[in-house]
């Protein structure tokens, strides 16, 4: 567009000069005042010109400076969009989200644990019911490591509830504390003893309302007593797994007995047992709750809080444990699955753990 301009003020200024002339001639030649009128009206066409290319530059300048704006805009939305791309899920998975794309979601999840974790089990030590009951009430507000490293010598003293419920209640102290809170822990593992002893014939029984209604024992304990003594499904709400279910958003509910029903509505009954330990597994080993290792999660695509925690894959990668991170588990006997898995037995109660697998 600027080179036509320049054309046709190339032929206005040639032009001009010709007709000048003309009426120079026609004059007759003479009168200077003519001819300075003449090249007055030259000087004026010639200065025209020059103003005309000018301002053609600078139209032609502002015209660039706004293609150039143009292209840097453009550039921003595309970087924003890239910046975006990094975390597709929140934009998948908002607030918009349907009840039926939420359980496709969970569902998928689900499976994507399974494979990831296709050993995952309890992590007490245990060999009958009551030793599973014992130990899950002791490990309130601890480890499954500690209390694992605790009940060998407990269970080697008091094999059988009769034997804990008429235990030397200091005695049962000593032996627990490293669980911490013993005291209150002691009388509760006694007094489910004895109503062990009293009401159930020395048995544990199976059913949530006869085993919510044992000293100690909560909802939690129970449906960890009945899915994995007597495989009965239950959905059990730790610390863990409340908190890997609102960082996916399946439930926003806080209260315990609020979530177990939330989430066993968005799975079949069949799928509850194995469902808490895969998810328990994942909160333990990358979900951690202060730095969850993002960068090496393998479900980040479906996660709504992607990025909470390192993204970077190398960084993350230390921040795995146990197996994950070639470092020994929970417990001091666990199944053969979890060591073909490479999994590492934990060490006894002051004894040195095993240095760690060189593998990932």
């Amino acid at each position: 567009m600027t080179a036509g301009r320049d054309s046709a003020v190339g032929e206005q200024a040639s032009v001009a000069p010709e007709k000048a002339a003309k009426g120079v001639k026609r004059a007759g030649g003479g009168g200077g005042g003519d001819a300075s009128v003449a090249s007055g009206k030259k000087a004026a066409v010639t200065r025209k010109a020059a103003a005309t290319r000018k301002g053609a530059g600078v139209g032609a300048a502002a015209g660039a400076s706004k293609s150039v704006k143009a292209a840097v805009s453009k550039k921003a939305a595309g970087a924003a969009g890239t910046a975006g791309a990094v975390k597709p899920v929140k934009k998948a998975v908002g607030k918009a989200e349907s009840r039926t794309a939420l359980v496709r979601r969970a569902r998928r999840i689900n499976r994507e644990l399974a494979e990831v974790y296709p050993y995952a089990h309890p992590e007490l030590d245990f060999e009958n019911p009551f030793q599973l009951l014992v130990a899950t009430v002791l490990s309130a507000q601890t480890t499954d490591l500690r209390v694992n490293q605790t009940t060998p010598a407990l269970f080697a003293r008091y094999p059988a509830p009769e034997d804990l419920a008429a235990a030397d209640p200091e005695a049962v102290e000593e032996l627990i504390r490293p669980t911490g809170f013993f005291r209150a822990k002691t009388k509760s593992i006694m007094g489910l003893a004895a109503a062990l002893r009293d009401e159930y014939g020395g048995e544990v029984p199976g059913r949530l309302e006869d085993l919510v209604k044992l000293p100690g024992v909560g909802r939690k304990t129970a449906f960890v007593v009945m899915g994995n003594a007597f495989g009965r499904p239950g959905i059990t709400v730790d610390t863990h797994f409340g908190r890997l279910v609102r960082r996916w958003k399946w439930t926003e509910e806080t209260d315990p007995d609020k979530v177990e029903k939330a989430i066993g509505e968005l799975f079949p009954k069949s799928d509850w047992t194995m469902l808490s330990h895969r998810v328990i597994f994942h909160g333990r080993r990358i979900c951690h709750a202060r730095k969850p290792a993002c960068g090496a999660c393998p479900i980040a695509p479906l996660c709504p809080a992607y990025g909470e925690g390192e993204t970077d894959p190398e960084k993350a990668r230390k921040l795995l444990k146990y197996e994950k991170g070639g470092f020994p588990g929970q417990r001091l006997k666990p199944p053969q699955s979890y060591l073909d898995a490479g999994g590492i037995p934990a060490p006894p109660l002051g004894g040195t753990a095993p240095p760690p697998a060189t593998g990932g």
